[in-house]
């Protein structure tokens, strides 16, 4: 499958996904007019991918410094994919990375944990 490159936008962050290589990130901010209209094709591709994955051993890194509510809302959708992957079989680590500081987005990660459990979660916090 070809990867999926999106360059990061003032409002949406970088999609660099390598499926060749199993190899999914996700960084910046997101915050797009229309959530939807970014994230479902993105998704419909990691959904495609997933469904020809086989045992296969997934490395996602989510380096986000904000999102808004109706990203949430697809990054769930997005999760929700990957967990599914994960009890199919497949191994899917997910790095979660964000600002030591950053409280807000160190609870969404924590309720990804609790939420997706199949997901080999990593929690990494970055210092200033």
């Amino acid at each position: 499958m070809e990867p999926l490159y999106i360059s990061a936008s003032p409002t949406s962050p970088e999609i660099d996904f390598r499926f060749d290589q199993d190899t999914l990130s996700i960084k910046g901010e997101s915050y797009p007019e229309n959530a939807a209209a970014f994230y479902g094709p993105v998704i419909a591709r990691v959904q495609a991918y997933l469904d020809a994955c086989d045992d296969a051993s997934i490395t996602v890194n989510v380096s986000l410094a904000y999102f808004n509510s109706s990203s949430t809302k697809m990054l769930f959708s997005f999760f929700d994919a990957l967990n599914k992957a994960a009890m199919d079989g497949n191994q899917v680590r997910l790095n979660w990375y964000h600002d030591e500081d950053d409280d807000t987005i160190l609870e969404f990660g924590q309720e990804l944990q609790d939420d997706f459990g199949a997901l080999d979660f990593h929690d990494h916090p970055v210092s200033n």
